[in-house]
């Protein structure tokens, strides 16, 4: 796994506006089918962390756990457990770094 080179892709994410943060607006984003990959701390809690994988399930999004909360804070410049990309070309590449098999 090429994790600095993946932590540094989604500050680029972020710059470009294509990262939705936040458990509630990742999830509304998860439901409008708006986002193509969702990034979830490996030490979130377990209530949001299973309200989130049970929704990304259901609609077929594919989920990267790879990251502690503090990795993915570092790369975006926010305090977040869980963020979503909304661009399939993004979310492609970061699937390729983090070699992770989709939902």
């Amino acid at each position: 796994m090429e994790t600095e080179k993946a932590l540094q892709l989604l500050g680029l994410i972020r710059r470009a506006s294509q990262l939705v943060t936040g458990e509630n607006m990742v999830l509304k984003a998860i439901r409008n089918q708006s986002v193509t990959l969702v990034l979830l701390a490996n030490d979130a809690g377990p209530t949001s962390a299973k309200k989130i994988r049970d929704k990304a399930n259901f609609y077929n999004i594919a989920i990267i756990s790879a990251f502690t909360k503090a990795e993915l804070s570092n790369a975006t410049g926010l305090e977040r457990t869980v963020l979503a990309v909304k661009n399939p070309g993004f979310s492609k590449k970061l699937l390729e770094l983090t070699k992770t098999e989709g939902a």
